[in-house]
């Protein structure tokens, strides 16, 4: 189905989904012109959506390459973000570091549990990671995959839970964990990305376990 957007906001969206470019990357992935790629990059920085910075490539000249501001990602939903952050510090507060550590497993348990459920008619490694990043799309994740030479590269675009996450890291070790059981053991996954260490995105490495 044919994205029904407004320009702007499939600006907004592109950057967050596939990173800073430049107006002619940009232009090429909304299939507009250059100079309309530019009146919404001027738009969105107007709004302190966008930034750019001059970026120098061999002799060339520098090129503008544009990205989100904070303000920008937080355009994205991150799921009930201060009152879960909230929650998280009154239980450490009230009830000790060891209640949150089992409400964290709990959720894991359970997640594990709903994944495998969803994974269960899968027969290859990636038929395993093209399920798993259907379910963390729907989650609202902006899930996504690549194959290469080294076997896959599932990346997150988006953390819903980010201010969760930052709060308590549990959570993203939980994460790890659940992706580890559900793609088998015959999958070696590492995190070679993560959002809460500055980064843009997190993303892992699965790999074919030949031990």
């Amino acid at each position: 189905m044919k994205n029904k957007l407004p320009d702007h906001e499939r600006a907004v969206s592109i950057l967050k989904a596939k990173g800073p470019k430049s107006v002619k990357d940009l232009a090429g992935e909304m299939d507009i012109t250059t100079e309309g790629a530019r009146f919404h990059l001027m738009k969105l920085e107007k709004e302190g959506l966008v930034q750019s910075e001059s970026v120098v490539e061999g002799r060339g000249r520098p090129k503008q390459i544009w990205s989100l501001t904070e303000k920008g990602h937080n355009r994205f939903p991150d799921a009930h973000a201060d009152l879960t952050a909230n929650l998280i510090a009154m239980m450490r507060e009230t009830l000790g570091q060891t209640a949150v550590d089992e409400v964290i497993g709990t959720h894991e348990k359970k997640t594990l549990s709903r994944y495998r459920k969803e994974l269960e008619d899968t027969d290859t490694l990636e038929d395993r990671v093209a399920r798993l990043t259907e379910i963390r799309t729907k989650e609202g994740y902006m899930a996504e995959y690549k194959k290469d030479e080294e076997g896959f590269l599932l990346i997150e675009n988006h953390c819903p839970i980010c201010t969760a996450a930052k709060a308590c890291q549990g959570f993203c070790q939980a994460e790890l964990n659940v992706f580890r059981e559900v793609l088998g053991e015959a999958a070696e996954v590492e995190r070679t990305e993560h959002i809460i260490k500055g980064a843009r995105r997190c993303a892992y490495r699965v790999t074919e376990n030949t031990r």
